[in-house]
């Protein structure tokens, strides 16, 4: 990849360079201040009651005075059960400054993917496929997740939200949606500055030796449109002053587990956990039969301080009946939030994950990746690329172009933190 501008670097990689980022923590929001809605994202294992955490928060900040819109990606929608009314793929009003949306991934999909699906789709059909299967094979992995979560920068650009809170899919799709934008990036640098001698170059070969069809232009467009789409969501992702991810768990200890890698990888690519919530805790008095479901709750509770810490960790009962409607919904928002003094869209906490020191010739990156073994990490310099590989998840994180010349020196991996020192007096081996 070509150097980016040292500007825009902290904005698309998640460098710190000592400036503290904006945070809301003195009431309701600003609206009149803010360039861009405060944007709460809600993930975890499926049946946590994400859907649940999510909608309370959305009627918590409504009821602050902030006009706020509450979107479910998850492809199995039931954010207008959890609400008692009815949602559309289009905002639709459910309470006092309160919107709800579900987005329909196919809808998504035909706007942003019709060229390239017609394209491939001739192209299996081409070689048998009949046609309902072919349409199925159009999609990419993870397609409808992926273009669902788009409504959320589309939502950005259009303004007229102080608050927006997403219901996410279960962790597993969001974390590959999460590394999207970076195959986007290299999409946009590599390919589309080739896009005409590509398609010069191959059509005659296509034709007289691969019988298939060539992309067209429309097909490249829609990538690109895409690409771009996908980069400017990435940038929203990012702005840990005004976005940041909450991670949903209930007090079990598999399910923690994969909270804990989730965090893992957020932080991998960059993005801010500013709390977690544990969710369905037995009452101190739920008698005798569910006494030992307690204890055990108990001991997963103090692992999830300890190893979260100092994440806040928001914490709410196991209620007597489902959390479904604005009674229930406030019910849980109490628990979560006023119980414990806080402000919902308040970011409550503020870790990087990443900082960046220059000093002379010597520079310093410190990666925070909590619950990682010194084992799993590899690292890899490439031009301004540092490729950090973590148990098969990979970041490609760009260098400032003052980097150039600078090679990594050391590594170590204490408390969660990796330390790289790179060394502007070392010199490349030369072939």
């Amino acid at each position: 990849m070509r150097a980016l501008r040292a500007s825009v670097l902290p904005a698309m990689f998640g460098f710190s360079l000592r400036k503290r980022a904006r945070t809301y923590r003195n009431g309701p929001l600003d609206s009149a201040a803010m360039s861009s809605p405060r944007t709460i994202l809600y993930t975890g294992k499926g049946g946590v009651g994400k859907t649940s955490v999510a909608a309370c928060t959305a009627r918590s900040c409504a009821a602050d005075g902030l006009r706020t819109l509450v979107i479910s990606t998850d492809p199995a929608h039931n954010l207008s059960d959890c609400l008692g009314v009815e949602l559309a793929a289009e905002p639709r009003q459910v309470a006092d400054r309160l919107w709800g949306q579900e987005v329909h991934a196919q809808q998504e999909m035909e706007h942003h993917w019709a060229a390239v699906q017609d394209w491939l789709g001739e192209l299996f059909m081409e070689r048998g496929v009949d046609r309902i299967s072919a349409e199925e094979l159009t999609v990419p992995p993870g397609g409808d997740e992926l273009f669902s979560l788009l409504r959320l920068q589309a939502q950005h650009q259009g303004g007229g939200w102080d608050a927006i809170v997403v219901d996410c899919a279960p962790t597993g799709e969001t974390l590959r949606l999460l590394s999207f934008p970076d195959v986007a990036r290299w999409w946009i640098e590599k390919v589309f500055p080739m896009e005409r001698q590509l398609l010069a170059a191959a059509r005659p070969l296509a034709r007289s030796l691969l019988d298939v069809p060539l992309p067209s232009r429309a097909v490249f467009a829609d990538i690109r449109r895409l690409s771009e789409n996908l980069i400017a969501m990435n940038e929203i992702l990012r702005d840990r002053g005004r976005c940041t991810i909450r991670l949903v768990m209930n007090p079990d200890k598999i399910v923690i587990g994969e909270a804990m890698r989730t965090f893992t990888y957020l932080n991998l690519y960059g993005y801010l956990t500013d709390a977690v919530v544990v969710n369905r805790i037995f009452p101190a008095d739920v008698g005798k039969y569910f006494s030992q479901w307690r204890r055990r709750q108990e001991e997963h509770l103090e692992l999830v301080r300890a190893a979260f810490a100092p994440v806040p960790v928001l914490c709410a009962p196991y209620f007597d009946q489902e959390v479904v409607g604005a009674e229930m919904l406030d019910r849980l928002a109490t628990a979560l939030f006023a119980d414990a003094g806080r402000d919902p869209a308040a970011v409550m906490h503020e870790r990087l994950t990443q900082e960046l020191e220059l000093s002379g010739d010597e520079a310093r990156l410190r990666l925070w990746l909590p619950f990682t073994r010194k084992g799993d990490i590899s690292l890899k310099k490439i031009g301004l690329e540092l490729v950090v590989r973590v148990d098969g998840q990979k970041r490609n994180i760009m260098l400032p172009a003052a980097l150039a010349a600078f090679q990594p020196t050391a590594a170590t991996f204490e408390d969660g933190a990796l330390e790289v020192r790179f060394d502007g007096r070392q010199q490349p081996a030369r072939p």
